[in-house]
């Protein structure tokens, strides 16, 4: 994906919401997108996601796209499977596969009681989810999360962080804005912030190898394939297992554990300063 000198603004003489917007990014990455509101995160997206168009330069985006915009349209004509079936059909599915894909999301983020409710009836909870299942149920080369999060419950959060963390391993470009600057720590793999209508790359926050760490001991049943921080997994004699992770990445991985379905038992938590 490519955007050469992007510029976007709202009327010929509105200000330039965006400015000569640089930006190349690789299949298989985690890219978060910062910056005060107002300041363009959302137009940017929805560049990328092809519902607005630049006012000068290119952008080369794959044909496969899915976007959760900031605000989701709760009128629409449809129960929550229903619209999801419809989106998956939109896209060149099957009609069995699509129903499928809607199930396994709706399973997944705990709604399948809803899956005959009118999206209208539905809480704002709710309703996010079934938002984040659209996008999610497209496997798209390119998913846009902007604020996806938000209004999610903390299970249904831990379940966004792994879906997003499978795209990316699968392949899938994932692009996100999220208020939470913890969010995806640990496992986003480049950042850029907008600042006065100008795209500038920042570094992500690491954690040097001889820095501190925490070890967390954990019981489960299976634990999530990706946990913030790629923690070091020890199994021990007694069937628990003990995760080593950067303490800069610990309340991420705490949070995810505690989201994690089936449950994960934390024994313990220590910090050990090297």
């Amino acid at each position: 994906m490519r955007l050469a000198g992007v510029g976007k603004r709202y009327g010929r003489r509105g200000p330039w919401v965006l400015r000569e917007v640089e930006l190349t990014l690789r299949p298989g990455s985690l890219v978060r997108i910062e910056g005060a509101n107002g300041s363009g995160k959302s137009t940017l997206l929805k560049l990328l996601a092809g519902i607005e168009r630049a006012g000068r330069g290119t952008v080369e985006a794959p044909a496969g796209r899915a976007y959760v915009p900031e605000r989701f349209p709760p009128a629409l004509p449809f129960d929550a499977r229903a619209y999801l079936c419809h989106l998956g059909r939109i896209r060149g599915l099957s009609a069995a596969e699509a129903r499928r894909r809607a199930d396994h999301w709706l399973e997944r983020f705990g709604i399948t009681g809803y899956a005959g409710t009118p999206i209208g009836r539905l809480s704002k909870g709710t309703c996010q989810k079934v938002a984040v299942a659209q996008a999610l149920l497209a496997e798209a080369e390119l998913l846009l999360l902007d604020e996806a999060w938000t209004g999610l419950d903390q299970s249904a959060r831990g379940e966004l962080d792994g879906a997003v963390a499978e795209r990316a391993a699968a392949g899938g470009l994932v692009v996100f804005v999220d208020h939470d600057p913890t969010r995806l720590a640990g496992l986003a793999t480049g950042a850029h912030r907008v600042a006065d209508g100008v795209l500038h790359e920042v570094p992500l926050p690491q954690a040097g190898p001889d820095g501190p760490r925490t070890a967390v001991v954990v019981e489960a049943e299976a634990l999530p394939e990706w946990l913030p921080g790629r923690p070091e997994r020890k199994p021990l004699a007694d069937g628990a297992t003990r995760l080593d992770v950067p303490s800069a990445h610990a309340d991420a991985l705490l949070r995810r554990l505690l989201a994690a379905h089936p449950p994960v038992h934390i024994r313990s938590v220590r910090e050990d300063n090297a």
